[in-house]
């Protein structure tokens, strides 16, 4: 199951599948049928069959929980070593302006810890260590109003294709038979 945090299961929803994987295990020493074990503990049988087979291969260590399935690859002493060096800011780093973009703060991993994480992984990493996307609070000073309006006015109209064209050649069924 996954969480709108972008995490996975908590350590305590883990502990406690691990708990049922166990007591599985313990009715598998005892004989007991997949469709009696799956009922009781009320899992599907094809789980039941899936840790069956795990159990018969490694015993009930084979049925304990391995941890989160995605642990970050950065260890906490990384992570407090990347939040050091995204303090120092873009420019510290050779980037021009003053803004950090995912792309570039994976580039910063990439050079400090030799270690290739997707943008999405760095996002990931990001907000489970508490960052998040920023807004400029106020608009830019250089921002020109009049100029706003006038590309809203008369390009915008431009650039935004109707969504559907209804005339010759057109193949929408919807229209009424001109016969």
């Amino acid at each position: 199951m996954r969480y709108a945090q972008g995490g996975g299961l908590t350590a305590e929803r883990r502990a406690f599948r691990e708990r049922i994987r166990l007591e599985a295990a313990e009715r598998f020493a005892a004989g007991v049928k997949t469709a009696v074990i799956a009922k009781e503990l009320r899992v599907s049988e094809r789980s039941v069959e899936r840790w069956r087979r795990a159990w018969r291969e490694g015993g009930a260590q084979a049925l304990r929980s391995t941890g989160p399935a995605n642990a970050p690859r950065l260890s906490d002493a990384q992570v407090a070593l990347l939040e050091t060096e995204l303090g120092k800011g873009p420019a510290a780093h050779g980037f021009e302006d003053q803004r950090w973009t995912l792309a570039r703060i994976q580039e910063v991993i990439s050079h400090r810890f030799r270690l290739s994480l997707s943008v999405a992984t760095v996002w990931r990493l990001l907000k489970r260590h508490g960052w998040s996307w920023q807004a400029p609070a106020r608009r830019a000073l250089e921002r020109d109003e009049d100029a706003v309006a006038l590309w809203k006015q008369e390009v915008w109209p431009l650039v935004e294709a109707p969504r559907r064209r209804s005339g010759p050649g057109s193949s929408s069924k919807t229209r009424p038979d001109s016969r």
